[in-house]
């Protein structure tokens, strides 16, 4: 018998390819070096947004007696938020609908024990984030995975439906997506809305919506975005600012509910917020991001640098075969495989040169791969060369 809980060893082995992946495999070898081209993670390959620091040091030096005190969702940051997340998505949040949180993974997990029961079902989409399903185990929630609709990734509406059952608590949609990079149009969440409305009755209590955001404000060629929380009133939002600076490592994010929600349950779950945070293991920000959100709000990396790196990388991997989809926002980049290449050996290919990519049955896509755009401009031009050379015969 295992001394590892069942939830700790089902997230564990949820888990278990991406932790070979960092830290036991021919990346986990060479991630540190200064010679590869690393397009894995999210992670910053050059110095951070300046403004990010000059924030951090300013608020650092205490102002009272009270700077470094335990801080829940402090007020004024959530009063912060609520006016510009109120302004950017076109509802009227309340402070009280802002829940700040140690980044996206909190808010997720914060989303899950808020709504979600043991045995409960949360349904979300693959290819996708890897940490969906360990953060459901971790929650005594049981995962149901649907397949996107080749060869555009779009969501598959019919497929979401056919797994809603009596235990289903959650929906999970995250736009922009990570790994593909599409961005769900106002038309497909409309129909999803519906579907939920219809399903809701069906099951006879709400499915709640979880609209993951954290690549929100990273959008490619000036297209628009449209949030679930507009048209789904059951829908809990979770972001993180760690994307759009590009400072993963700072944890700084939120869970907010819409205000579409009927106030009876609005409420019910504003006044559950400070202790199912408290319960997690005390999941807010800590006091020096608090007070510098706002000097953060308007900061974002250089994303005319990511739409040169899309492009250039788009050319170089359609000439030598690959098949790419285009993104539409987030920092990524899905491919395929060239035909008739065998993606083992390609991957290790690309790795004899130092180029690294994620492979794509890491998020649930064999035969893809992600590319990571916040490789710098030096990664990526040693790497075009190897992308080419990696499918010759």
């Amino acid at each position: 018998m295992s001394v590892v809980s069942r939830r700790a060893g089902a997230a564990a082995a949820a888990f278990d390819a991406v932790g070979r992946f960092y830290f036991a495999s021919r990346y986990s070898e060479r991630r540190f070096a200064e010679t590869i081209s690393d397009f894995t993670f999210g992670n910053p390959q050059e110095m951070p947004l300046p403004g990010i620091g000059e924030a951090i040091r300013r608020h650092a030096l205490p102002q009272n007696k009270n700077w470094f005190a335990y801080k829940t969702s402090e007020t004024g940051p959530q009063t912060f938020v609520a006016g510009r997340l109120s302004a950017e998505l076109g509802l009227r949040f309340a402070p009280e609908d802002i829940a700040l949180t140690a980044g996206a993974f909190a808010a997720i997990a914060l989303a899950f024990r808020l709504v979600v029961d043991a045995g409960d079902e949360i349904v979300f989409s693959e290819p996708g984030w890897f940490c969906y399903e360990p953060i459901a185990f971790a929650a005594d929630a049981v995962p149901r995975k649907v397949a996107l609709r080749a060869p555009a990734f779009d969501l598959d509406l019919a497929a979401i439906d056919a797994a809603i059952t009596p235990r289903t608590r959650l929906v999970i949609v995250n736009t922009p997506h990570n790994p593909t990079g599409r961005i769900v149009q106002p038309d497909v969440l409309a129909d999803l809305a519906d579907l939920l409305t219809r399903a809701s009755r069906r099951i006879s209590r709400p499915i709640f919506l979880l609209s993951d955001e954290p690549y929100r404000r990273l959008r490619f060629d000036g297209r628009g975005f449209t949030s679930p929380a507009t048209l789904y009133p059951h829908t809990l939002i979770s972001y993180s600012y760690g994307k759009v600076l590009l400072a993963p490592g700072q944890r700084l994010g939120y869970l907010a509910l819409s205000p579409l929600m009927p106030m009876p349950d609005r409420k019910a779950l504003q006044d559950a917020l400070f202790p199912a945070q408290m319960a997690l293991g005390w999941t807010f920000p800590n006091a020096v991001m608090q007070y510098a959100l706002p000097d953060l709000e308007d900061l974002s990396i250089d994303i005319a640098a990511l739409t040169r790196r899309r492009d250039v990388l788009v050319g170089t991997l359609g000439a030598a075969g690959y098949e790419v989809l285009l993104p539409e926002g987030t920092f990524y980049l899905w491919g395929r495989w060239p035909a008739g290449a065998d993606p083992e050996r390609t991957w290790n290919a690309l790795t004899d040169r130092d180029v690294f990519v994620m492979p794509g049955e890491i998020l649930g896509a064999p035969g893809w791969f992600r590319i990571c755009l916040t490789a710098s401009d030096a990664m990526v031009e040693r790497a075009l060369p190897a992308f080419a050379e990696a499918v010759r015969p």
